[in-house]
């Protein structure tokens, strides 16, 4: 029947560490949950989707129709240590498909989207930025690596000492990382589902903290 329709769902556990859990749209790179547990992370999904493809709608982007809510978990993989103070983040099996031209540069403009939201909300939290340093560096260290894995080279010395500038900085890097590589390259897909996700939940942290 039309509305129980299924829809897939990846987990990721240790996500920030034990104890802690993401889980992802499968049919929507960027569109994520982080929360306690599995189980709440995969019941929180229709409502995120929900919040999610109104997003892009609202900035003008064509979304699909999911039809029921019956979202289930098809596939588990846990973050680990990368061996200093950061995560390496997990992988799953529809990263390693390429996206299509189209999708590609869909995918990207949800990037681009998910960046200026994030922009929108570092300049909005003024002096509360001051506790969401780690949360920022995270960001930095994730879209460094994200590109160093596409080929590119990236410094983080490099990117200054002002904490939002590097975000910036490093937003910049990852970016021109994804064009160069473009839709075949290994990686590209799970760079871009990470990278939208991880900004939009620190936006979303951000605006709480401003509020």
């Amino acid at each position: 029947m039309a509305g129980t329709m299924p829809h897939a769902i990846f987990i990721e556990p240790e996500v920030d560490g034990p104890g802690t859990f993401a889980a992802y749209a499968a049919e929507l790179p960027g569109c994520a949950v982080f929360a306690s547990s599995d189980d709440e992370a995969a019941a929180r999904m229709p409502h995120r989707v929900t919040e999610f493809t109104g997003w892009l709608r609202d900035r003008g982007e064509p979304v699909p129709a999911f039809v029921g809510d019956n979202w289930y978990e098809v596939e588990r993989a846990a973050a680990s240590s990368d061996g200093s103070d950061g995560r390496r983040r997990a992988a799953f099996s529809l990263d390693e498909l390429s996206p299509s031209d189209e999708e590609f540069g869909r995918w990207m403009r949800w990037l681009e989207l998910a960046r200026e939201d994030l922009a929108d909300a570092l300049d909005a939290t003024g002096e509360a930025l001051a506790g969401h340093q780690a949360a920022m560096t995270a960001i930095v260290s994730q879209d460094l690596a994200l590109a160093q894995q596409l080929g590119a080279e990236s410094d983080s010395d490099a990117l200054g000492d002002d904490p939002v500038d590097r975000v910036y900085a490093a937003r910049d890097v990852l970016t021109d990382a994804l064009v160069a590589a473009g839709p075949t390259a290994d990686g590209v897909r799970r760079a871009l589902r990470l990278a939208i996700a991880d900004d939009l939940r620190l936006a979303a942290e951000l605006r709480g903290s401003a509020g």
